[in-house]
């Protein structure tokens, strides 16, 4: 059983120390990267420093309900967000008023809820994911679509949680450990292998796979002073390269008729649609977009996919995802 200690979770996207922290726009402007308001100015136009603005506030983070929590738990009688509350994909999550619980745990050890962006939670449910899928998550560090992943599939199924960062990789499984009962945790292994070559290790063989790539993560960016001081204009085209390798491995590893969704928590085009549709250009006749929809004004469709940003959305996100499924023989 892991630790007793409370659960990993992302660190907070500002820091009390940052220079950032509770300037004006005029007052925080020379502290951004050279070339970092052009570059999504661009991409943006006018949305653009309502955008950012809502960048330097922090993120919006839920309680999502552990299913495998005895007894089955359920939330606090007043609660904020009603009305986005029944969405699908977090159904099973909260956010009190005044301020996010500390969860308990059960007879066995495990935690009643786990922490994180209710924006995650809908791309990873996007998957849809059946009892007894095989079921692969390319990049599965910190681990929360994981677990989302392991309650669709149920005790029926398979679930490879792969992370090739070896500090990320124990932090995954440290979660796993704190949210899944024993019996559950026998359908799932957890690997550390370089992704981009997952084709090749096991074509054709995934009901559903999910790619949560890395991406430029530019709320972390921002608030972060030595990632600021990292940031290029040419780091989202660097990035966008290995994203569409990953990508071409998903789609070798997925059955015919099965899965994919590819998501970021990337701002830039370039590691979004411009990754799905070179994919659709070089690889279209082995796989389609599958075509679905998700209540607005949170969610807003894009050319190959969906995003959530936070400027729309309360403060979720950023994030995309796309849909996809691997013809069969050629054909739907």
């Amino acid at each position: 059983m892991g630790s007793k200690e409370a659960p990993f979770t992302e660190p907070p996207l500002k820091i009390q120390s940052d220079p950032m922290e509770s300037m004006h726009r005029h007052e925080y402007e020379n502290l951004l990267p050279d070339g970092f308001e052009d570059y999504y100015r661009e991409q943006f136009g006018p949305r653009w420093p309502q955008l950012l603005s809502s960048l330097l506030e922090p993120s919006t983070r839920v309680d999502r309900l552990n299913a495998f929590f005895e007894p089955i738990p359920t939330p606090p009688a007043k609660f904020m967000d009603a009305s986005w509350s029944t969405m699908p994909g977090v159904r099973h999550a909260f956010r009190l008023a005044q301020a996010l619980h500390d969860p308990r745990r059960d007879a066995r050890g495990l935690l009643e809820t786990y922490r994180m962006d209710p924006a995650s939670m809908i791309a990873a449910s996007a998957l849809e994911v059946q009892p007894g899928d095989r079921v692969l998550d390319m990049c599965a560090a910190p681990g929360g679509k994981s677990l989302l992943l392991a309650e669709a599939m149920g005790d029926a199924g398979r679930l490879v949680a792969n992370e090739l960062s070896p500090t990320r990789r124990a932090k995954l499984k440290t979660i796993l450990e704190d949210y899944l009962p024993g019996e559950q945790r026998k359908h799932i292994q957890v690997t550390g292998h370089d992704a981009t070559r997952w084709g090749l290790h096991e074509p054709d063989h995934y009901d559903r796979v999910l790619l949560d790539a890395p991406c430029s993560s530019e709320r972390h960016v921002l608030g972060k002073e030595k990632e600021r001081a990292r940031w290029k204009p040419g780091r989202s085209k660097q990035l966008s390269r290995r994203q569409y390798a990953l990508l071409c491995a998903a789609l070798g590893a997925c059955k015919s008729g099965g899965r994919i969704v590819y998501a970021t928590c990337a701002l830039s085009k370039l590691e979004n649609d411009g990754v799905v549709e070179r994919l659709l250009k070089r690889k279209g006749d082995q796989c389609v977009k599958w075509q679905t929809t998700f209540p607005e004004p949170f969610v807003e469709a894009t050319e190959h996919g969906w995003r959530i940003l936070p400027d729309r959305s309360d403060g979720w996100g950023p994030m995309y995802w796309s849909i996809l499924q691997k013809r069969t023989g050629g054909m739907l």
